[in-house]
C-alpha cells in the first residue's frame, strides 16, 4: 500500500489565510491540523491545532500557568479578534522545520516513520505540483489496526 493510495482529500490553507478562518476550519471538521501552502500550492508547513490553541494563551501565562487562575475568563470575542487580525504565516515557527510531506509512491511504513519522527498528526502527499491528499495519524491507525472493537 502506498501513501497516494490512502491519502484523502483534505483542506489546505495559504500562508496569508486568516488564522480565524484556519481555526474555524479545524474546529468545524475536527481536524488535527492543516497543510499550509504557498501561492503555487507547494507545502510550506503543517499548522497543528495545538499551535492555534497555544496562540490563544498569552506568553506570560504559558510561562507561568498559575496566572491563568488569576486572570479569570477571557472573553471569547477578544480571542476571535486576535485570530482575525493574524495570518496563518504568523502562527508558524520562525525556524526551519522539516515538513511531513511524502510522494504518492512512498510506502505506509515510510509514512508512519515520517509521522513518528516529526511527531506530526498528519502527512501531506505531494506529487511535485499539488497536494493530492493527506493521511492523518487516526486514518493510518484505522488502516493498520482495523476500525472495529478489540
Amino acid at each position: 500500500m502506498r501513501a497516494g493510495d490512502i491519502a484523502e482529500p483534505y483542506p489546505v490553507v495559504g500562508l496569508s489565510t486568516s488564522a480565524l478562518v484556519a481555526a474555524r476550519l479545524m474546529a468545524r471538521d475536527r481536524l488535527p491540523g492543516l497543510v499550509v501552502t504557498d501561492d503555487d500550492g507547494v507545502p510550506q508547513a503543517v499548522l497543528p491545532a495545538s499551535q492555534v490553541v497555544r496562540f490563544m494563551v498569552p506568553d506570560y501565562v504559558q510561562d507561568d500557568p498559575a496566572l491563568a487562575g488569576v486572570l479569570g475568563e477571557v472573553p471569547t470575542d477578544r480571542i476571535t479578534a486576535r485570530l482575525a487580525a493574524t495570518r496563518v504565516a504568523d502562527l508558524l515557527p520562525t525556524h526551519t522545520v522539516e515538513l511531513p510531506v511524502l510522494k504518492p509512491e512512498d510506502t505506509v511504513i515510510e509514512l508512519a516513520a515520517m509521522m513518528a519522527r516529526l511527531r506530526s498528526p498528519l502527512c501531506a502527499v505531494f506529487d511535485g505540483t499539488r497536494v493530492v491528499g493527506v493521511v492523518t495519524a487516526a486514518h493510518l491507525l484505522a488502516l493498520v489496526c482495523g476500525e472495529g472493537p478489540a
